[in-house]
């Protein structure tokens, strides 16, 4: 019998506790979920046989030690910047760690002591990162087996809502963490293009877009994500002439976004005054320049080039800037303020239905002769719980944790999901939940 402890059982986590609830009989697992609200973690677990719930405080280091010893294997889905208190107990205790969030150097730096204690704290294990790694690393390594090398690898992902629940001019809701969304792209891209390095300023970020188009979904437009040339060494491909990563949104998006930051509403660095006297339309006023003459609505187009009534324009008056209502909060920074706004109007309704969209462009030469392939992965939702983002996130964290207990992945140490031991029975288990891969292969 096994014992599997998941710390944090909120809504990116369901899909997971599904999966694992489906296994537990046939693989008997004995399963306790964690959480700060044990309300949330006992509607999850459903009064399955197999399922306990604890509430659970990781600065409580006494229960965090005495829980974490009690279990074989861990499942991490508290906040990323929690997750190095979970790995050095992990490590201190010989347990085995999983989680979706991406490494950082608090985590890395346990590498060498896990593997004497020869333990597996498997990071980046969801979707992005995660499923991105695996199935590019499947075409890489593919590649590198057939002496062929790597000349462009291009990678973009976006987490949207299906075409049938898709009713705002945003063609957006928020099925992951709206914070993240509203803070996204600052500080500055970094890539290589045709063996030049490229960078890209927060404030120029949303102009210099990719396009990606799927079957029978249409055009998407990709902006670049913040790293891209790290990947460089994690793929190990450092050699490769352009490397790109970056975020897809459906076209107009980016342009009326950009609007935000060029204005500064999407500043987190400091806290606005007097909230509780704005409206909706104060608060977009407070960034325009003072002309007592000129409507908001004016100031808005002289200042960022848009017209009244274009796409942009639109999609600003849709989210309610321009009404004279009261600010959702009485105190905050922009970035705050603008997601209490969106939240109020852009998050999943019942019965409302995501999408994930992910394509890789590789480029490479095989005998002399070279190639591109676009592989692709459309996967959607259930409905506003199980969500395709909570699917992609959780279930392929659920095959890991089978496998690892299983003995199929003997790997020690801190790794992220780029070793065929790790990706290969992910990839063909996703199979099976209709998370696939379409391959458009072509000499060029």
């Amino acid at each position: 019998m096994n014992h599997i402890l998941v710390i944090g059982a909120g809504r990116s986590a369901s899909a997971l506790i599904n999966y694992l609830k489906e296994n537990a009989e046939q693989e008997k697992w004995q399963i306790k979920l964690a959480d700060f609200d044990i309300s949330l973690a006992e509607e999850k677990a459903g009064n399955h046989p197999a399922v306990s719930c604890i509430q659970f405080d990781i600065f409580n280091s006494t229960q965090a030690k005495d829980e974490i010893a009690k279990a074989d294997l861990v499942v991490s889905m508290l906040p990323a910047r929690f997750h190095h208190l979970v790995a050095e107990v992990c490590v201190d205790l010989s347990k085995h760690l999983v989680t979706a969030s991406y490494n950082n150097k608090d985590v890395a730096a346990l590498s060498d002591i896990a593997k004497g204690q020869n333990t597996l704290i498997l990071m980046e294990c969801g979707l992005d990162p995660g499923i991105d790694h695996m199935t590019a690393m499947e075409v890489i390594d593919d590649v590198k087996e057939k002496n062929g090398k790597m000349l462009s690898f291009k990678s973009f992902t976006g987490g949207l809502i299906a075409p049938e629940s898709d009713n705002n001019p945003w063609n957006y809701k928020f099925t992951w963490n709206p914070r993240n969304v509203v803070l996204a792209g600052q500080g500055t891209a970094s890539f290589i293009r045709n063996n030049r390095y490229k960078y890209i300023p927060y404030h120029q970020l949303f102009k210099r877009l990719e396009t990606f188009t799927f079957d029978k979904l249409g055009d998407f437009e990709g902006y670049p994500n913040r790293d891209s040339l790290s990947y460089r060494k994690v793929y190990d491909i450092q050699e490769i002439p352009t490397l790109l990563r970056g975020t897809l949104r459906r076209p107009g998006y980016s342009k009326a976004w950009d609007v935000f930051v060029q204005l500064g509403i999407t500043d987190d660095n400091y806290e606005m005054e007097a909230l509780d006297q704005l409206s909706h339309r104060d608060f977009l006023n407070a960034f325009l320049k003072y002309d007592e003459h000129k409507s908001i609505e004016d100031k808005l187009c002289e200042y960022t080039g848009i017209e009244k009534g274009s796409d942009a324009f639109n999609k600003i008056a849709w989210l309610g800037l321009f009404d004279d209502k009261p600010l959702p909060i009485e105190k905050g920074s922009p970035a705050q303020v603008m997601q209490a706004i969106m939240e109020q109007k852009m998050s999943l309704s019942p019965g409302d239905k995501d999408m994930i969209v992910m394509q890789h462009k590789f480029e490479y030469e095989i005998d002399g002769k070279k190639y591109e392939k676009v592989s692709s992965i459309v996967s959607y939702g259930e409905d506003e719980s199980i969500t395709a983002m909570a699917k992609t996130v959780g279930l392929p964290l659920g095959i890991a944790v089978k496998n690892i207990l299983n003995g199929n992945i003997n790997l020690r140490g801190v790794q992220v999901p780029t070793q065929k031991e790790i990706y290969q029975p992910i990839l063909e288990e996703l199979t099976k939940h209709n998370i696939s891969i379409t391959e458009e292969e072509r000499e060029i």
